[in-house]
């Protein structure tokens, strides 16, 4: 029989008795000194508690409570039969260890002058922070990243982003949790920033809404996100930027998507070339002399391009407000007085200038209407054809079609219809791209100045970008098959990057195996707070020396090295992050933001290793998939047993190959050895993530609950693999200027 309490030692000078535990099993005894010390007066024996509510009492308490629970955890309900004194000991002093170098930890900004030339970058739409980990990694000579901001909408994302980075890498990195859409995001973003320049900016921006693996719906609220991602380019106009997106954004409305965001990209200029562009635009007048009213449009509309804050609505205003004092000027040749009041032709053109003025604010409507439209998931029902009929309504293509319509239905003279023509032109001239604008400003220019403005429009693009690439994480070290589109944008005055090289061949990618094989020691419905040595030879038997020789030396990149390196695992275990940080604090679990606040910490050896609590018949179905070898292969026998499912698909591992794309339900993939679902710590081994990098909160949810929440399973499978993220980081510090 095990008794496990704390017991105080001798008193030192100044008062205070430090804290032991100890463990009494079989009659051998195990003594731990806790790290903590305590007046003897303030110690409850009987309840084995510091006394008092002060916020360190409680820290403390929770300590000893952990402490406890993880010794009584190894005594009585390990998956491991049995361990000696000195193993007991060995563990119980690794979690003590971790406390003591966590128990203190200041938040400071990092001291970046002590080597090298940091670059800044802003990663948005951060998730777990996959992008930032590879950024921070990433280092060339002596050129690095710095991080300034991280930014997501959910608080379980800037929880993970605070612990990692703040408390355990202590960067004074901040995280702005908001919806990239409200109207202060770039104000809040811009003051999280303060007076730095920001390099480059990094993020994938949620593409549920397009991914070849769901359903495609009309008003998602995150169809549009990219344009909002741009819009924050615009204003920092960093030296590069990159946008992760998945493969399905090719092909979305037959490429039409595709060609939309270049087209943005291509859009984006340098507001020091613009008075260049508007005097070359202004002597267009001299040759097209009748067409003053639209040139004068044309001035106006890339004036607008100047703006990056609030003066840009004003310009808006001011600009629908000129054409509509044309309207003006024609509707008494149109119609009497009397009739203007109420003839509905006239006052659907009126209505229309208020509505195409007041564009932000219903803008700002249709936003809020889409969120609603999704939380209550207005889809696929009697609902969803009003809801989107209205939203439709609402965008100035639509505003202009009917305003169009009125002007047809109006009986004018020929020289009415002239001024009619012109006022829609005008109209529709203010809804046009950059692109497109140049294209306009084009049926303006003979042969010379064609030539002239395309000389300007080389220099007045900011950024250069040609084409979308598709990354396979594979290529980088990754032990996954995950096909993704980079878009990189590289500012005018740095190098370009069209690709990023390839870190491993083809012959020389990471397996399943390698990545997994030193966490095969969970069973069904376990957590391992600790690692365990895996006995290959006793796991595989007869097998045992081809999976050892799927073990490679290899570097953090992945390429296999013939002498020194780790192996994958080894570095999982290790980690990736560069000699910048040494001093990292060891990582640590919370359940939420009151628990960090309250330093309620586990302080485990090995995070997120759990295994899901699966019934009797969920085994079994997974075994016969497992043996015979994928779930197509595997339903006539699952038929004959009646273990058949409604579930689309199981992925099993292969041990010599790579995973699939690892997504964000553990049931979708098989273990190549157990019949069982994977970790959160073995997804995220397949996605690169060190172990040191601890996902925080609830480790799963379902139903509506994935809506707002998002637990680790879905940090790790929405996340960008680290060291896909660290290749396309070097790339841009061997290049950036």
């Amino acid at each position: 029989m095990a008794t496990i309490n704390f017991y105080l030692d001798k008193v030192d000078k100044k008062g205070f008795a430090p804290i032991h535990l100890r463990v009494n099993c079989n009659g051998e005894q195990v003594k731990v000194s806790t790290g903590e010390k305590v007046k003897l007066e303030d110690f409850d024996k009987k309840h084995q508690k510091v006394k008092g509510y002060s916020v360190y009492n409680k820290s403390v308490n929770h300590y000893l409570d952990y402490l406890k629970e993880r010794a009584d955890e190894l005594l009585n309900r390990s998956y491991k039969k049995s361990y000696s004194t000195n193993e007991l000991k060995e563990i119980l002093t690794e979690y003590v260890t971790n406390y003591k170098e966590n128990h203190n930890v200041n938040i400071v900004k990092e001291q970046l002058s002590l080597y090298g030339k940091p670059y800044t970058f802003v990663d948005l739409f951060a998730g777990a922070g996959g992008f930032s980990e590879g950024f921070l990694q990433a280092k060339i000579n002596n050129k690095y990243f710095d991080f300034l901001v991280g930014n997501d909408i959910n608080e379980n994302c800037e929880l993970t982003h605070i612990v990692r980075y703040n408390h355990q890498l202590g960067l004074d990195a901040k995280f702005l949790c908001q919806d990239v859409t409200e109207p202060d995001f770039l104000d809040n973003l811009l003051e999280n920033i303060g007076e730095k320049k920001v390099d480059v900016v990094c993020g994938g921006p949620p593409c549920q809404s397009f991914s070849l693996a769901g359903k495609r719906r009309k008003f998602d609220k995150k169809d549009d996100l990219f344009s909002h991602y741009l819009e924050v380019i615009k204003v920092l106009q960093p030296k590069y930027f990159v946008m992760e997106n998945v493969k399905g954004i090719l092909t979305k409305e037959k490429g039409k998507v595709k060609e939309l965001i270049l087209n943005e990209i291509n859009s984006i200029v340098d507001v020091n070339e613009i008075p260049r562009l508007v005097s070359f635009i202004k002597s267009l007048k001299k040759t097209n002399k009748n067409e003053e009213f639209l040139i004068n449009c044309l001035i106006n509309k890339v004036e607008i391009e100047k703006y990056t804050d609030s003066k840009i609505e004003d310009a808006k205003e001011a600009y629908i407000k000129t054409v509509e004092a044309k309207f003006r000027l024609l509707t008494p040749k149109i119609v009497d007085y009397k009739t203007s009041k109420t003839d509905v032709r006239i006052s659907t053109i009126r209505h229309g200038f208020n509505l195409l003025i007041r564009n932000k604010k219903w803008e700002t409507i249709k936003r809020d209407l889409i969120k609603e439209k999704d939380f209550c998931n207005i889809d696929n029902d009697y609902f969803v054809n009003s809801f989107n009929d209205f939203l439709t309504e609402l965008s100035s293509e639509s505003i202009i079609s009917k305003i169009e319509e009125a002007f047809k239905q109006l009986n004018t003279s020929r020289e009415q219809k002239k001024i009619s023509k012109e006022i829609l032109t005008a109209i529709k001239i203010y809804t046009l791209t950059f692109d497109d604008t140049i294209d306009f400003i084009k049926l303006y220019c003979n042969k010379k100045q064609l030539q002239l403005l395309q000389d300007i429009i080389n220099e007045i693009r900011l950024y250069k970008i040609e084409a979308p690439f598709i990354a396979n994480a594979s290529n980088y070290g990754v032990p996954q098959n995950r096909e993704r589109v980079l878009f990189i944008g590289c500012r005018k005055d740095q190098k370009f990057i069209s690709k990023i090289p390839a870190t491993v061949t083809e012959d020389e990618k990471v397996t399943v195996f390698e990545a997994l094989y030193d966490l095969d020691f969970v069973g069904n419905n376990e957590e391992a707070r600790h690692y365990e040595l895996v006995d290959i030879s006793k796991q595989f038997n007869g097998t045992a020396k081809k999976m050892k020789s799927l073990l490679n030396k290899r570097a953090i990149n992945g390429k296999p090295l013939k002498s020194k390196g780790k192996t994958f695992a080894d570095w999982s275990k290790k980690g990736r992050l560069n000699g910048r940080f040494k001093n990292a604090k060891k990582p640590f679990y919370v359940r939420n933001t009151e628990a960090l606040l309250n330093d309620e910490k586990s302080y485990d050896i090995l995070h997120n290793h759990k295994t899901s609590k699966q019934g009797k018949n969920v085994i079994k179905r997974l075994d016969i998939i497992l043996k015979n070898g994928d779930y197509r292969s595997a339903q006539c026998e699952l038929d004959e047993c009646g273990l058949s499912s409604k579930k689309r698909n199981y992925n099993v591992l292969i041990p010599d190959k790579q995973s699939p794309t690892i997504m964000t339900i553990p049931d979708d993939y098989i273990h190549y050895n157990s019949p069982r679902a994977l970790t959160v710590r073995e997804m995220a081994r397949l996605q690169s993530f060190d172990d040191s990098f601890v996902f925080q909160g609830k480790r799963s949810t379902g139903g509506n609950n994935r809506k707002t929440e998002v637990p680790q399973y879905t940090l790790v499978g929405n996340a960008v693999p680290p060291l896909l993220a660290r290749a396309v980081a070097t790339e841009i510090l061997k290049n950036i200027k």
